[in-house]
């Protein structure tokens, strides 16, 4: 299986769950629970799991998968598809634009091919490796329906850099608060974007750091190949990004020791 039939099937997956989450957005009858770890769920993020589930069976029967709705389905290989149906879910029942479907497909334990589906924002954002040949890259499909390459910003001063970050409560209680302030002190402008948008801005060139606490690997997966074919750099807040980890950094990569450092 090449690079680009992945990402063509990725693309596909990514049709059906704009479909379905799309007609739940705003809907009176939207049903919502409260989860174990007191997180929302809502029977949107449930749907759009339970039909891209379906699709992985039946198209690509010998890969595993792990959903954050149903948890994990083992494969036959060295393939696992990494699902967040909806990435935001607290903004999607608040009716808040900024949430996404995210997948991801990880080769040898990889993130790979992956897309990011925004249709509240009419926005896509998707990457391939660059030995893809033409699908290679980071790419981004606009409001006008117009397809470009992105790429992160050539800023290499930390007094001139852009930070985002999730929420102040997730840095408390991580016991990172006055570093986040301390950070502050030395940047330009931080900004609280939150969930996957902050790592699309990041890609596209808009902002230079994103730090993030209190994340799981559906969370994470389809935003590192975005950030590193545009030419970023993706890692665990202090060091080696690994399947476990649950507090990230991503920069432009010029910036990526400095804020390692600032952080540790």
């Amino acid at each position: 299986m090449t690079h680009a039939a992945d990402l063509e099937f990725a693309l596909e997956l990514a049709d059906v769950a704009d479909q379905i989450s799309l007609e739940r957005f705003t809907a009176l009858d939207l049903k919502v629970e409260t989860k174990p770890d007191r997180s929302p769920v809502t029977d949107a993020d449930r749907s759009v799991e339970q039909a891209l589930k379906g699709m992985i069976a039946e198209h690509r029967p010998g890969d595993a998968l792990i959903g954050e709705e149903f948890g994990s389905a083992a494969g036959e290989n060295n393939r696992t598809w990494i699902i967040d149906p909806i990435d935001g879910t607290a903004n999607f029942m608040r009716g808040v634009p900024v949430w996404a479907s995210l997948i991801c497909l990880a080769i040898d334990g990889k993130p790979t091919v992956s897309v990011v589906s925004a249709p509240a924002l009419g926005r896509r954002w998707w990457a391939a490796p660059a030995s893809s040949g033409a699908h290679g890259g980071a790419f981004t499909r606009d409001l006008d329906g117009s397809v470009r390459h992105i790429h992160v910003s050539g800023i290499s001063d930390l007094e001139h850099a852009s930070l985002s970050y999730n929420n102040l409560q997730l840095w408390d209680q991580a016991g990172k608060a006055d570093q986040l302030i301390e950070f502050s002190r030395k940047i330009w402008r931080t900004r609280a974007y939150g969930d996957f948008w902050s790592y699309m801005l990041l890609a596209e060139g808009t902002l230079e750091i994103v730090a993030e606490h209190d994340l799981k690997i559906y969370d994470i997966a389809a935003l590192v190949p975005i950030v590193e074919q545009a030419g970023g750099r993706f890692s665990a807040l202090d060091g080696e990004l690994t399947a476990e980890t649950s507090s990230v950094l991503a920069t432009n990569g010029r910036l990526h020791e400095a804020s390692l450092a600032a952080f540790n």
